[in-house]
């Protein structure tokens, strides 16, 4: 069930719930503001990459502590970007988008009202909720006319810069398609050029014919480390059933991604358990990724891209002068020995 309401200065805010009565939606109570807000898309000319330029994102709010978490519910007296006293899922416009107006939306996807929680300690009917707000919000957005592709995501852990603790993801309607989005569809071009046949199924087919580096293989969705990893951690996880964005999804696909997806994630935050512990004090810092066919682009795949900064327990992976610089990667830990780590921290 979905309630659409608005904030005090004009920005919408929508409530998901699972079941079919719709949640009560409270005013906002706090005076209605018009914070100065601009956003420019720029194109370099030399590599034909858009950079987008807001200046008034310097100004964000920067981890503030718990009980001014502006993501948790009004209570108590206090008043936050979410009226309601509790919610289940939340989204809402970004207060400081980096796309405004006609330059494209940015809105924040509030998994749990709890401030504590991470996506990883969510039931699996709670992230069902979050796939539908999703595929909702793809929906609607795509629609839009000045947008070309919708970008789906969630940052987590100070080592990736996240400001805002609060579990929470992310929605970019970008008026553009993203440089690494581009750089699949000349490849997925020239693939079909040459086979006739399309990239990613038969990425998808070799992976799970050879699954030295397959993490989770299921009846609709299958992960894997990928042949090139760029990253020390970093899963692929694709539906087998090709499909351009998060609204082809069918039931069954949409009915078996929650326990997959959560597998994926607590893996990921035993990667580097201390012998004789169960749990980290400090959860694995990631970013998850979905890439979504923009527009008329028929030849690209639905897919999540997660990955994390870290390659040891107390080591990050910092990008050096040839990836900063050149965008040339270089791994320190080879991915098929990522892919064994991955299956030997399964539930």
């Amino acid at each position: 069930m979905k309630t659409v309401a608005k904030l005090a200065d004009g920005r919408e805010l929508i409530y998901y719930t699972a079941g079919g009565t719709p949640v009560r939606a409270p005013a906002d109570r706090r005076p209605p503001t018009s914070p100065a807000m601009r956003s420019e898309v720029r194109r370099d000319v030399v590599t034909g990459d858009h950079v987008i330029i807001a200046a008034h994102r310097q100004d964000r709010t920067y981890q503030p502590p718990p009980g001014e978490c502006p993501l948790c519910p009004s209570r108590d007296g206090r008043l936050s970007e979410i009226p309601a006293d509790d919610y289940e899922v939340v989204v809402l416009e970004n207060r400081f988008p980096s796309l405004v107006g006609e330059t494209g939306r940015c809105e924040v996807v509030c998994f749990t009202s709890d401030h504590h929680l991470s996506f990883a300690d969510l039931p699996a009917d709670r992230v069902r909720l979050v796939l539908e707000a999703w595929i909702d919000r793809t929906a609607e957005l795509s629609a839009l006319p000045q947008v070309r592709q919708v970008y789906c995501f969630e940052n987590r852990g100070a080592e990736i810069g996240v400001t805002l603790q609060h579990p929470h993801g992310q929605i970019y309607a970008l008026p553009f398609i993203a440089p690494r989005t581009a750089k699949m569809i000349e490849q997925a071009a020239r693939h079909r050029r040459e086979t006739g046949r399309n990239l990613f199924e038969d990425l998808l087919a070799a992976q799970r014919a050879d699954p030295e580096r397959v993490v989770l293989a299921a009846e609709h969705w299958t992960a894997f480390v990928p042949h090139a990893a760029r990253w020390p951690y970093e899963v692929h996880l694709y539906p087998n059933r090709r499909v351009p964005d998060l609204t082809a999804l069918n039931e069954a696909e949409r009915a078996e991604f929650p326990g997959l997806y959560l597998e994926l994630l607590r893996r990921f935050d035993r990667l580097f358990l201390e012998p004789g512990r169960a749990v980290r004090a400090a959860p694995t810092p990631y970013v998850a990724a979905w890439h979504q066919a923009p527009r008329g682009e028929g030849e690209l795949a639905l897919h999540l891209e997660l990955f994390t900064v870290r390659r040891a327990a107390d080591r990050l992976k910092h990008l050096a002068g040839t990836e900063s610089g050149m965008e040339a990667f270089v791994n320190d830990v080879a991915p098929e020995a990522a892919a064994r780590r991955l299956r030997e921290v399964a539930s």
